[in-house]
């Protein structure tokens, strides 16, 4: 009598096991149960630029507005810290990450362990290289900056000696904007600088000093943000010069610098309207609706007479 209902607890047991979703230590998948978890990850570059503060409160008001729970991490231009932040939201079992890379490159490894455990991914701004992921949304970054760059030309004529601030090495908003300025620039103006400021203030003013103290007769420059840019005018302005500044995001302190005639133009984005977007999108992918691939952002030359 025993060993018969010995028999019958184990196939009692065996059979209240089958179709659950196995754990290990205590972490389930996404794929494992076939469904996507009604939370969302955002991982972005850095809160310490005022056009990632704007998307980061765009996708906010989206994830408050169409109640679903929003997790924000601040890598802090750090890509070690972003691969260890998007590890943490996979682990809590985010359903989407929106992933604002660092860097294109190095931000892949991670994003492919998330793809691997069932959690889909987004990425905003800039691309996550190698990986598939479910949608990019970004701005049309090369043709933002062939836009800039073709108003230095119709402003101050062709062959005029321009520099280049460039953003992070890697990061593909960064490249994108570099080869929007080199499809013109190569052909219509003399490039005499291009350097790096990893899109920061603070390091596009001394950049912009060393490019001074090397080329003196630097007539313009192209700055792929604006933050790099506002740095550039007050290199130039304590250099007491006159050279024509073109930004790239059109932030409220670009719009001032530009009203007040001390920068001449930028390229508006719309930050607010990516992070939207992303969260949106997310939301889509967690009821279960295709999406598509590549979703654009248009963009606009802004100058005083539109400011």
């Amino acid at each position: 009598m025993k060993k018969i209902l010995a028999l019958l607890c184990s196939v009692v047991l065996a059979l209240g096991c089958t179709g659950c979703m196995i754990t290990i230590d205590g972490e389930g998948t996404a794929a494992a149960s076939g469904t996507v978890n009604n939370s969302i990850g955002l991982s972005v570059s850095t809160q310490n630029n005022p056009f990632f503060v704007t998307l980061v409160e765009g996708a906010e008001a989206a994830a408050q507005e169409l109640g679903v729970k929003l997790t924000v991490v601040d890598a802090g231009d750090d890509v070690t810290k972003q691969a260890s932040d998007i590890e943490d939201l996979v682990s809590k079992q985010v359903g989407v990450l929106i992933v604002n890379p660092v860097d294109s490159d190095a931000v892949s490894s991670a994003v492919s362990s998330a793809v691997s455990r069932g959690v889909k991914v987004i990425s905003v701004d800039r691309a996550v290289n190698g990986v598939e992921i479910d949608c990019q949304i970004a701005s049309d970054n090369v043709a933002g900056a062939e836009m800039a760059t073709q108003y230095i030309v119709d402003t101050l004529g062709e062959g005029i000696k321009v520099a280049e601030l460039q953003g992070t090495v890697g990061a593909s908003a960064a490249i994108d904007r570099g080869q929007g300025f080199h499809n013109v620039a190569d052909e219509k103006l003399d490039v005499v600088s291009s350097q790096p400021a990893n899109f920061d203030r603070t390091e596009g003013m001394s950049v912009m000093e060393n490019m001074l103290q090397s080329n003196g007769d630097i007539q313009a420059v192209f700055a792929a943000n604006d933050e790099m840019a506002l740095g550039a005018v007050e290199a130039i302005s304590g250099a007491g010069k006159d050279i024509m500044v073109v930004g790239f995001d059109a932030t409220d302190d670009a719009i001032e610098a530009i009203k007040a005639g001390r920068m001449d133009a930028t390229i508006a984005q719309q930050p607010d309207l990516i992070g939207k977007t992303a969260v949106e999108q997310a939301v889509k992918l967690i009821n279960g609706e295709t999406i598509d691939k590549a979703i654009p952002v248009e963009v606009t030359l802004i100058t005083k007479d539109n400011a």
